[in-house]
């Protein structure tokens, strides 16, 4: 699998340590499916969950939280036919404000641990890459 035959199937890394542009191409290159949030407007857990939804094509939440985010992601489908089923995550520019701190980061982070953890136990590599926008 190119670039990702190096990284654990189930793995959440910043992404400061990789080649974006390189990841997302091998991860096309393997029939892997790409989802991506930009999240540099995002304030709040409630912006940020808002930009994930909207970048991953998520459904309209019937509830908000990490609880339905982590259920909306473990919903989701690798490409249909993919010989090697899979996902490459990216979550760009993760606030660090006053309203979204560490603790909500790692929070969120460890709903996408959960959800790889998840995956890994079906055969689906879920593979997560994120940045935190520390300019605000």
């Amino acid at each position: 699998m190119s670039n990702l035959s190096n990284i654990p199937p189930h793995a959440v890394l910043p992404l400061q340590s990789y080649d974006g542009d390189a990841l997302r191409s091998a991860a096309v290159r393997a029939e892997q499916r790409v989802l991506r949030a930009d999240c540099r407007g995002a304030t709040d857990a409630d912006s940020v969950l808002g930009e994930i939804a909207v970048g991953f094509s998520l459904p309209a939440p019937g509830s908000a939280g990490f609880d339905a985010l982590y259920r909306r992601v473990t919903d989701l489908q690798p490409v249909h036919d993919a010989d090697e089923p899979g996902f490459v995550v990216f979550l760009e520019n993760l606030p660090e404000t006053a309203a979204f701190d560490r603790d909500a980061r790692d929070r969120l982070l460890d709903v996408f641990r959960d959800a790889a953890d998840y995956f890994f136990d079906r055969q689906t590599a879920f593979r997560v890459f994120y940045s935190v926008n520390r300019q605000r």
